[in-house]
């Protein structure tokens, strides 16, 4: 009998500024769905896009995870090292017809909500952008871990998508599906923000003939206006300087029950991977005070 395949998960943060909440609750989930399954769960840093980033935030990001105990397995991948590989499988593309150029600008396509089906700009531009064609009929199905079915119609809901940009940055969509196919990810545990576009990369996938890893997509914590963290003034960073109480909150937001007479972050990472159960994860949003940052109670952890 062949031994059961590793499972590998991963996190991916891009470094736009500090973990909040919200960053951290994707991390804490993804690490512990792979330590449960005493698998691997691989760093990589999505640098792709420079002018959003931050000097120094993929630094502080990597100490805030060690403050927290969640340690990675293998080098930390950067996606700014990896433009050959993504241009090797845009080539692939290219070459049977699935991407094409495309000179349309945003205004061009405000008539048809943002949804490219077909080229309306008939003024060249030196530096096209780079498209999926994708299928009329498209229809992409999957089971996430916690959202349930999902069914997208990426023709008429997406239309025909970037993979490179006009400035020369590459996609989000092309990069992930390449990376995680060169990593052997199994389990994609992420925030339901992305939800959305993951038919995307499903399409990708098989297009490019790679694995489709399983998906399992958490709640978002969002402010009181309903935006989520990562564009709010409420995402402050995490505190560091006290892990247990934000694990305490973390750990509320995934639906568990509570840990009692923890001490130490350590032992709060070994109780969780015995105890942490998917099927509680609860498949909604969930309101920013409940992983509030600076809260000066004692932990219940």
């Amino acid at each position: 009998m062949p031994a059961p395949a590793l499972v590998r998960g991963r996190f991916a943060p891009s470094p736009t500024g500090p973990l909040h909440a919200g960053s951290l609750l994707a991390a804490l989930g993804s690490w512990l769905l792979a330590r449960q399954a005493g698998g691997q769960w691989l760093l990589r840093i999505e640098d792709i896009d420079p002018p959003r980033e931050q000097a120094g935030a993929a630094e502080d990001q990597l100490r805030t995870l060690a403050c927290f105990g969640l340690a990675h397995d293998g080098p930390i991948s950067y996606q700014s090292q990896r433009s050959a590989l993504y241009q090797e499988a845009l080539d692939r593309l290219l070459a049977t017809g699935a991407a094409f150029e495309c000179h349309c600008s945003r205004t061009d396509l405000l008539a048809s909500g943002g949804i490219h089906r077909h080229c309306v700009k008939i003024a060249h531009r030196a530096n096209p952008a780079i498209r999926l064609r994708v299928p009329d009929g498209c229809l992409i199905t999957f089971d996430d871990a916690i959202c349930g079915h999902i069914e997208q119609r990426v023709d008429t809901e997406v239309g025909d998508f970037v993979l490179r940009r006009a400035d020369g940055l590459w996609a989000y969509q092309l990069a992930v599906v390449v990376d995680d196919a060169a990593q052997g990810i199994t389990e994609i545990v992420r925030g339901a923000d992305l939800l959305d576009s993951t038919p995307r990369q499903i399409l990708l996938q098989q297009l490019l003939g790679l694995p489709t890893p399983r998906h399992a997509h958490l709640p978002l914590l969002l402010d009181a206006d309903g935006r989520k963290l990562s564009k709010s003034s409420s995402a402050l960073p995490v505190d560091a300087r006290t892990p247990l109480t934000t694990f305490a909150r973390l750990w509320a937001c995934l639906g568990q029950q509570p840990l009692y007479a923890i001490t130490s972050v350590e032992e709060f990472l070994q109780a969780a991977v015995r105890s942490f159960a998917l099927e509680r994860v609860p498949a909604s949003v969930l309101p920013v005070h409940a992983a509030a940052h600076n809260a000066d109670s004692a932990s219940r952890a």
